[in-house]
């Protein structure tokens, strides 16, 4: 073992008995990363021999994905919006589905010259910073429990120029904004999943991804109720709200939404059928 053909050979064997999905595509992408050569280099060169600090690398990364850790966690960086995040354990690894909500919510402001936006639980600022990208007249205040995380979604507002229109508070939901303030728009990846599913989801996720973050430890409304109730106290009339929600709480979401305070309320389906994003406007 030594060189590129061998090194992904023996990462497959590894990752295929650990029952990794794609066992070859996954070793020769951690490959790929840890040589800092993209797929055409690796597939057109199989008799390169890394350096030996280079295949150290790999077969530290192999052995931590074998033990399902996440391939986004060990590699640092997930691809969302067209954009590379930094990710670590602090954070969630953003999901595909999630892109959803930044294109409701890009509709909402792209009307507005200037507009202000909250998001909730931001994370690794996945959100905030694709939002800020796309929409040069907005700012942002990202609200996070974590410290761990708050960092994570600076570095990553640095990465992409926009720290300046994004302030990052210690929040438990609402709790660090101060009386009067307001925006056009609250939007938040709220944790959703009810903690007696918990333990059935995939090692990946429920052994690597923060669970404060996954669940609320409870039924998985408590938190989106917290956001339903005290977001008209930070909106502007007309404002809106948009925040996802798991895949078997549309009935749930939508008997929050009272119609003497919301108007113009919209479920949007992910690519399954499957109600997952709500918007709603403040009257």
């Amino acid at each position: 073992m030594g060189n590129i053909a061998s090194l992904i050979d023996f990462g497959s064997d590894a990752l295929r008995k650990a029952d990794i999905p794609l066992p070859e595509r996954e070793a020769s992408s951690i490959l790929q990363h840890v040589i800092g050569q993209n797929r055409t280099f690796v597939v057109a060169h199989p008799e390169y021999v890394p350096a030996p600090g280079i295949v150290k690398s790999y077969l530290e990364a192999i052995r931590r994905r074998a033990g399902r850790e996440p391939f986004h966690y060990i590699t640092g960086i997930k691809e969302f919006y067209g954009l590379d995040f930094e990710v670590s354990t602090a954070v969630l690894i953003p999901r595909p589905e999630t892109e959803m909500l930044v294109e409701r919510a890009i509709s909402v402001l792209s009307g507005q010259q200037t507009s202000s936006f909250c998001e909730v639980g931001v994370g690794s600022g996945c959100i905030s910073v694709a939002l800020l990208t796309q929409l040069s007249g907005a700012s942002g205040v990202g609200l996070e429990i974590s410290v761990d995380a708050i960092e994570v979604a600076r570095a990553n507002s640095i990465r992409y120029a926009v720290s300046a229109r994004l302030e990052l508070r210690e929040s438990n939901v609402f709790d660090a904004l101060h009386a009067g303030v307001r925006f056009d728009l609250i939007v938040s990846n709220p944790p959703y999943v009810r903690a007696a599913v918990l333990e059935g989801l995939q090692p990946e996720v429920r052994d690597f991804e923060p669970r404060h973050a996954l669940t609320d430890g409870a039924d998985g409304m408590s938190i989106i109720r917290r956001i339903v109730q005290e977001a008209p106290a930070f909106l502007h009339p007309g404002g809106k709200l948009v925040f996802e929600f798991g895949f078997d709480q549309a009935d749930e979401v939508r008997a929050l939404l009272d119609a003497d305070i919301w108007a113009s309320v919209r479920f949007e389906n992910d690519l399954q059928g499957i109600p997952r994003i709500v918007s709603a406007e403040f009257r």
